[in-house]
Formats: C-alpha cells, sequence, structure tokens
C-alpha cells in the first residue's frame, strides 16, 4: 500500500508577494498581466477571490468584479527561488518526487523512515518547516494513491491537512461528487449528470462496457476512479514534453474567425504557464487542437514557426480547415526541447 502526499501552495505567486512586502496583506491582490494588454490572472489571494476572481480569468474581468484589485507583475524569479527551498524541505523526507509546477508535487514516502513511517507526521512536518522558514503556508493532502491525495489537499484549504486512511477509501469516494474526478472536466460532469450521475456511488451503478460505451476510453478510468483506484506511480524523473492549455466553449464557436477571437486570451494563458518552466526547457514548435462540435479533432504544429500571435492565427485557420465545423474546444501550445537531457546523453559519451 502506497503512502502518498500531495503539496499545494496557497495562493502562491500571492504568498510570495504579500510575504515580501506585508502592505499588500490583507486587501485583494493578484498577480498577472495588465488589463489594457489581454492580460490574465495567474494567481490571487482568497481577499480576491471572495469577489468572484480566479486564476485564468482575464485582469480586465477581474477588475469589474473587484474594483479595488490589486494586479501585480509576476516575479518568477523569486518564486522559483522559493520553490528550491520547498523542494529542498521534501527532499529530506523522500527522494520520490514529482514535481507539477512551482507549487505542487506529490512525494511518495511509502519507505521512509522519518517518524516511524507516519506519511501524517511527515506532512505535518513539511508544513510547519515551510511556514517557519519560508514565512508561507501549504496545504497537503495525505492518501493511497495520487488521485485521493490530491483531492485531500484541497479539502481544507488554505494551510490545512487532511488525511484518506486505507479504511476510509471506500466510504469517501462513494459520497466523491463526479466533477472532483481527475479528467472530470465541465462538459463531462454535465453529461454525467445528464445520465443521472452526480456521484462515485452512482458511477458504481455502470459497468466498464457501459461506462465505455459513453465514454470512450475514459470510461474505463471513470470506473476506477469511482473505487478509489489509482495504480500511477509517482513519476521522479517524469520530464514535459510539451506546455498547452485549452478550453472547452459552454457553446460551439461557429466558425473560424469566433475562434480566432478567443487566441489572445489562450496565448496570454499559455505564457503564463510557460513562465513556470525551469531554465532547463527551451520552446520548440508551436501548435494547436481544435475538437469540433462532432468530437472529431486534430492537432497541428509547425517547425522553425514562431510563438507569436500571427503564427499562431496561421496554424489555427489551417487546422480549422481540415473540419470546417463548429468547434466546441481550442487549445494551443508548445513541444518542448529538453536541455537536460541533451547534457546528460553528452556527458555519457565524454
Amino acid at each position: 500500500m502506497r503512502k502518498i502526499i500531495h503539496i499545494d501552495c496557497d495562493c502562491f505567486y500571492a504568498a510570495i508577494e504579500m510575504r515580501d512586502d506585508p502592505r499588500l496583506a490583507g486587501r485583494p491582490l493578484a498577480v498577472g498581466g495588465q488589463a489594457d494588454r489581454r492580460g490574465v490572472i495567474a494567481t490571487c489571494n482568497y481577499e480576491a477571490r471572495a469577489w468572484g476572481v480566479r486564476s485564468a480569468m482575464p485582469t480586465g474581468q477581474a477588475l469589474k468584479l473587484c474594483p479595488d484589485l490589486l494586479v501585480v507583475k509576476p516575479r518568477m524569479d523569486a518564486y522559483k527561488a522559493a520553490s528550491r527551498e520547498i523542494h529542498a524541505i521534501m527532499r529530506d523526507y523522500t527522494e520520490i518526487i514529482e514535481p507539477l509546477s512551482l507549487d505542487e508535487a506529490y512525494l511518495d514516502v511509502s519507505a521512509s523512515s522519518h517518524f516511524a513511517g507516519s506519511a501524517t507526521r511527515i506532512a505535518q512536518e513539511i508544513r510547519r518547516r515551510v511556514s517557519q522558514e519560508l514565512h508561507i503556508t501549504v496545504s497537503a493532502g495525505v492518501a493511497p494513491n495520487k488521485f485521493l491525495a490530491k483531492i485531500a489537499s484541497d479539502w481544507r484549504k488554505p494551510n490545512g491537512l487532511f488525511v484518506i486512511t486505507p479504511e476510509q477509501v471506500e466510504d469517501f469516494v462513494a459520497e466523491l461528487p463526479v466533477g472532483k474526478l481527475h479528467g472530470v472536466g465541465k462538459v463531462t460532469a454535465d453529461k454525467l449528470g445528464r445520465l443521472g450521475i452526480g456521484t462515485c456511488m452512482d458511477l458504481r451503478g455502470w459497468s466498464k462496457l457501459a461506462l465505455a460505451r459513453e465514454f470512450g476510453s475514459f470510461g474505463e478510468r471513470l470506473w476506477s476512479l469511482a473505487r478509489g483506484i489509482d495504480e500511477r506511480a509517482v513519476q521522479i524523473n517524469s520530464r514535459r514534453q510539451s506546455v498547452s492549455v485549452e478550453n472547452t466553449f459552454d457553446h460551439d464557436l461557429p466558425d473560424l474567425a469566433a475562434c480566432l477571437e478567443q487566441l489572445p486570451q489562450l496565448l496570454a494563458q499559455l505564457d503564463t504557464r510557460m513562465a513556470r518552466l525551469d531554465a532547463s526547457y527551451r520552446p520548440d514548435k508551436p501548435f494547436v487542437k481544435i475538437k469540433f462540435h462532432d468530437f472529431s479533432q486534430t492537432t497541428l504544429e509547425q517547425a522553425g514557426a514562431r510563438r507569436d500571435l500571427d503564427s499562431y492565427k496561421l496554424l489555427l485557420s489551417a487546422a480549422f480547415s481540415r473540419g470546417n465545423k463548429p468547434v466546441r474546444l481550442l487549445g494551443v501550445g508548445v513541444r518542448l526541447h529538453d536541455l537536460r537531457g541533451r547534457h546528460e546523453q553528452l556527458e555519457l559519451f565524454e
């Protein structure tokens, strides 16, 4: 039985800003781009969230919801430095760490000897040390697998700890809303709702075959998650192949012009995610993804193309022409060149 911890910093970028400038604490604060440049919110503090401000929201919309919102530019060097310190703390308890971003990671402490092997005590100590040494808070979830650990870390945010023991898994998952399941977005959740499936207990009434008929290959995944099953291991050496963002629309985009209107906001979100990468990656080919209203989809990339708005417009136009149908999902991204892997390979032959 694995012992997995999911660590998630609380409003990380905003927390660093408030730590470094205490005058910002207690007022609605967001980190992101400026409204006059079609900026997007990267993250915000809980005072801003009380007004409905959320990550990935256009800054202009955020300011309409919260006129007193203070928007500051990201300081990626400061965030990356804090992230390195957090990871150093985590490595004191295990080397089996899978970073998901600067402010989030999975830890496998199944074989850790610290605190007599107690994952709960290890999570408590990591939280205490981050608070004491970095003066920010993190939330943690402890569970037998990655799926449940991630849910648990969000259960008592901010500055919380939630533990799901193996004996609690079946009952806990049974009452879990299907919208909490990994991979279930708004569109899939709406479809599940139309089928009368609101909780994992409802899902358990469906066979694998029936779910596969409704949801394709994802149906088998739904069957497993509804029973709290997740066999994914914490990946120590997992390296990104690409970075992307995508959006499934409440109403299909009718034509190419409507798709092109969505590009600036998607690219702003992509820039925010790109900024979180460390220096061991180099951006390579840009790509676009389209899923049409009939669920057919296409992806198009181009070597040597620039990553500016005009280049993505050309890619999107070419990809749209492959279907020329209303669009339910748009995505933009960048393939990545792994400089660390290249360096390690060169050393092998020296």
